[in-house]
Parts: C-alpha cells; sequence; structure tokens
C-alpha cells in the first residue's frame, strides 16, 4: 500500500517518518492531539521500522531489539553464575577434571562436568552469547545512531506551530509592544548565549542548543562494550592469550606453548628460615620454613629446526632474568611467575667412560644427556649406536622393556657397539646409569660376553649431574589486555557524557506579534525550564515557569 510522506511544507520524507524532517510537524493521525510528541530520533525513520522487511531486515529487526538485547545478556549472566558454582578446569594444574569433580562434589559435581559446565568461559554457546550482545550493540546502536545523526545535523530553524506547541515544555503568547520582532529575538538570543547555548536565527525564529555532544553519549558506551567484547573473544586465538603452568628441572629447556620461546631453568635457589628466626607457629610446624625461592631463567626464541621432527632446535638467547615470587620475568609481555617447587632429585647427565675389563685400556668418554640423548657416541675406535632408550625402565607381563614414565627415574641405554674385535653389525650393549639399576636389572648377565668385555661406567660423582629441584612457573600473556582497558575507559567516557550532560533545544518562532516557543530536553525538565522561564522574564515576557510545563497545550 503506497503512503504518502511528503509534508505540507514541500519536504518528502521517509516511509515510517512521524515528524517532518524539515518543519517538525506530526505526519501520522495523531497530527491534532494535544499530548506531548515522542521526540527519539526527533521522529525519523529507523531501518527496524520497514513495512514489508526481507530476510535481512528481519535479522536487523531482531537484533535491533531491546527486548531481545536484555534477554541475551539475562541468559549470559545466568551461563556466567553457572560457572561459578563449582571451580573451573582452568583453575587446576595437575588434575583430572573427569574424576576431580565426581570424587570433590559427588553425583553433583559429575553432572556439573557432564554437561561442560567445568569449562563454562570456554564453552561455543559462553562464546556465542558474547557474539550475540555485541551483534545487539552494533545493530541497535546502527539503527538508531544514523537516523538521529541525520536528525541533528539538519536541524530547520522555523517549526511548525504544532510541533512548538506540542513539546513538554511551551510557551504560546504575544510579545511585548514597542518592539519589532527581530529586536525582542535577537535579545531573547543574548540571554540564552549567557546560559551557554548555540543560537541560530532566521527572522524572527530561532534555534538554541547545547551539549548536543551528551546525545552521543550511549552510543560511545556501545563502541567501548564492542571493543571490550571483541577483546574478550579474541582471547580465544591463539597467541592473543595464555595462562599455562609449566614444571622444569634445573637445566631442562622447554617451549612455551603457541609461541615459537624456550624457557630454561638455569639454576633454582632456595633459602630457608633459620630456627632463630622462625615465629612460635613456624617452629610448631616442625619442617623447613622457605624464606625465599628463585629460579634464574633464560628465555630463547628458535631460529631454524624449530619443529623439525628428529632435529634439535637452533637456539638464540634474547633473555635473562630471576624470578622470585611476586616479581615475574617479563619478556615484551609474556610473564613468568614463580608460584611453587619440588625437591625431586633427578639424574641430568652422565658422562662414561668405556673401557676394557680384560686390559684395563680406556677408550674415552662422552656426554650422555637423559633427554634428547644423541644418536650416535664414539669413545676411540668404537661407536656407540643409541637403539633404544627407556626413561623409566620396566618389564612388561611378556618380559618386554618398557619405560614407565618420560621421568629419567631408572633410565636405561641400549646402544650398538661396533668396532674392533666385535662383528661386522656390531653387538648389543644395555647401559643403565645408576648403580642401583645395574643391579637390579643385573646388567652385565643381559649383556653376556660383551658385557664381560667392556665396561661403561662414570668413574666417579664428578661425571654426574643431578637436577635436585624441579621448578614450576605460571606463564601468562594477555595481548588482548591492552584493548580491554581501551574499551572500558572508551565505554566510561560515554557513560559520564550521558550522565552529566543534557541535550537541551529551544525553538521559537514569532508571527505577526504572537510567540510560540518550544523546548526540549532528553531529561532534567526542571532545568531547561527554569531557563526558558528565567530568559523570557529578563526580554519583557514575565512567566512563571511551573506554567511552562503544559504538555503544550496554548495559554
Amino acid at each position: 500500500m503506497f503512503q504518502n510522506t511528503k509534508c505540507d511544507c514541500g519536504h518528502q520524507n521517509h516511509v515510517g517518518t512521524l515528524l517532518c524532517e524539515s518543519c517538525g510537524k506530526p505526519l501520522t493521525e495523531e497530527a491534532f492531539s494535544s499530548e506531548p510528541l515522542e521526540m527519539k530520533y526527533d521522529g525519523v525513520a529507523r531501518r527496524s521500522q520497514r513495512e514489508n522487511p526481507s530476510w535481512l531486515d528481519r535479522v536487523w529487526n531482531f537484533f535491533s531489539s531491546v527486548k531481545v538485547a536484555v534477554t541475551i545478556i539475562v541468559l549470559t549472566l545466568i551461563g556466567s553464575s553457572l560457572g561459578t558454582i563449582y571451580p573451573q578446569e582452568s583453575n587446576f594444574i595437575q588434575v583430572n577434571p573427569a574424576t576431580y569433580y565426581k570424587d570433590t562434589y559427588g553425583t553433583l559435581g559429575h553432572v556439573y562436568y557432564l554437561l561442560g559446565l567445568s569449562h563454562t568461559y570456554e564453552s561455543w554457546w559462553f562464546k556465542l552469547l558474547i557474539l550475540m550482545i555485541g551483534a545487539s550493540l552494533v545493530i541497535c546502536s546502527l539503527d538508531r545512531v544514523l537516523p538521529l545523526y541525520r536528525a541533528l545535523s539538519k536541524q530547520k530553524i522555523q517549526k511548525h506551530h504544532s510541533f512548538l506547541l506540542r513539546q513538554k515544555v511551551a510557551y504560546d503568547g504575544r510579545i511585548p509592544e514597542g518592539i519589532s520582532e527581530e529586536e525582542w529575538t535577537e535579545q531573547m538570543a543574548r540571554q540564552l548565549r549567557k546560559k551557554h547555548y548555540r543560537v541560530h536565527t532566521d527572522g524572527a525564529a530561532l534555534l538554541a542548543e547545547k551539549y548536543r555532544f551528551s546525545r552521543w553519549g550511549p552510543y560511545v558506551l556501545h563502541i567501548g562494550l564492542i571493543i571490550f567484547l571483541l577483546a574478550v573473544l579474541m582471547r580465544s586465538f591463539p597467541g592473543w592469550q595464555m595462562d599455562e603452568y609449566m614444571g622444569l628441572r634445573e637445566g631442562e629447556i622447554k617451549k612455551i606453548p603457541d609461541t615459537s620461546l624456550y624457557i630454561k631453568n638455569e639454576k633454582f635457589t632456595i633459602d630457608f628460615y633459620k630456627p632463630e628466626e622462625m615465629t612460635e607457629e613456624f617452629k610448631k610446624r616442625d619442617r623447613a620454613v622457605p624464606k625465599i625461592y628463585e629460579t634464574e631463567a633464560v628465555i630463547y626464541t628458535c631460529k631454524a629446526d624449530c619443529d623439525t621432527p628428529g632435529k634439535k632446535p637452533e637456539l638464540q638467547e634474547v633473555h635473562r632474568q630471576k624470578i622470585i615470587v611476586n616479581e615475574p620475568l617479563d619478556y615484551k609481555g609474556l610473564l613468568a611467575f614463580q608460584y611453587d617447587y619440588k625437591q625431586d632429585p633427578l639424574l641430568i647427565s652422565v658422562k662414561p667412560t668405556l673401557t676394557n675389563k680384560q686390559t684395563g685400556e680406556s677408550y674415552g668418554s662422552f656426554e650422555l644427556p637423559m633427554k634428547d640423548p644423541q644418536d650416535t657416541y664414539q669413545a676411540g675406535p668404537y661407536k656407540l649406536s643409541l637403539k633404544g632408550y627407556f626413561p623409566e625402565f620396566g618389564l612388561d607381563d611378556k618380559g618386554e622393556p618398557i619405560t614407565k614414565s618420560n621421568e629419567a627415574k631408572a633410565p636405561a641405554f641400549i646402544f650398538q657397539i661396533t668396532g674392533p674385535g666385535l662383528s661386522p653389525n656390531g653387538e648389543p650393549y644395555i647401559y643403565f646409569p645408576r648403580q642401583i639399576d645395574k643391579q637390579e636389572f643385573r646388567q652385565d648377565e643381559i649383556n653376556g660376553s660383551i658385557g664381560a668385555k667392556f665396561d661403561l661406567s662414570v668413574g666417579s660423582m664428578e661425571n654426574v649431574t643431578f637436577s635436585s629441584f624441579t621448578s614450576y612457573l605460571n606463564i601468562r600473556t594477555d595481548r588482548a589486555l591492552p584493548y580491554i582497558w581501551i574499551g572500558a575507559a572508551i565505554g566510561m567516557i560515554g557513560l559520564i557524557m550521558g550522565f552529566y550532560w543534557q541535550h537541551r533545544r529551544v525553538w521559537l518562532r514569532i508571527d505577526d506579534g504572537r510567540l510560540v516557543l518550544g523546548a526540549h530536553t532528553n531529561k532534567n525538565w526542571f532545568g531547561v525550564r527554569k531557563e526558558v522561564a528565567a530568559s523570557l522574564n529578563k526580554t519583557g515576557i514575565t512567566v512563571d515557569q511551573k506554567t511552562l510545563e503544559k504538555g503544550g497545550k496554548a495559554t
């Protein structure tokens, strides 16, 4: 059905416009009503008010609804509260969540885990709710800010009488005799300028306005919230946010997840309180109390062979710093916090020597690390090719060698030794660096004839390197955090703009000595009513401010 939106003043308005964009005359059937006008967006049409909307318009209308936005926010709050019933999985370091919740909280905890609420804030549905809030903010803002901008940027000075009289603050009377319409208008303009209004005149018509920027406060707040939500969502992408826990033994190097950086625990130092320094409470515990502990950490960046299987990455040192409790390592936004330690002696490397048991001849020694050993070693004329490595040696039910863990608690190496006096293909030799393991697994008996001929041993403790402590570090980085703060700051600016200032406008026109005035503000009607009354009184028109707020009815 065709809808005529052309006003009597000749201006052609968009379909859905309530007030003429030029003169302000109401375009609806309520044009002759005496009720105050609905001044949202000055009656300009919004996209969500289209008739016969397409599917895209329906999506737009859905997200532009304030009710829908409130519903999504309520659902998000409910989801957030569900995530606080029990601790989230991210709070634990070395705990199996599949058994933890059932063992700790019983059946309800197990149901909580099965429903996926133990990782609420990383779940797809929670991120979808955040994304929907962001979409609602964007579409709500665009649906309203564009019409508002169009209305405020094209304000006309001459307004229709019905527009003026149907303002909540209105006046209809005559100007004092003996003064021209233009002179009185200029006097009124001077009074309003004293109250910090920006005044525009057109003959005997006037438009005074101040604090227009406050109308943009809600949309500035929306921009801040959108930046905030986007920053929160960006934390889901690799490299943007990390909160990892790592255990590093002395001398150990590990790759930091989702980065090209490596971290090394070069040395761990701990200092305990002396008995005379301890309080009575500590003395009752009857155990050593750490005074301070620190990790001498080194950060490396990978230069080559970073992810090449079978190849050791080429590392370059880029940062070195001690990590103390509450004094984290800081390298380009990556933080490493010292949060715990464990005393657990573990073999790091040995330097064994190959000797001939029959002649006592020594053929040489080599450095043998317990982690990432080389494929081959040379001891004089003999070559030792590594065929197998078991960090924690053990035997399965069939008597086959296995490793119980990746920790070097009972390391065993299987070499193929080739050289003078041995078969061309060489002979296998199993080596246990620890003396206790040699005896337990009967190394000489397993090696047989080659074990009777050769001996591979460290000789003295000087050739053994132990790690006494494991340092536990919390590795954090949050590239999204600056944007979160920026979004929060912009949102706060928007709140201040909207709360502490009010957009105030005063229109008037004089026709044959008859003054018709209307004033509007988005809040604090008492303030604008008082300003209008004071200005009228100083231009020779005596009026009580209480009579101005008559819903636009003429006096």
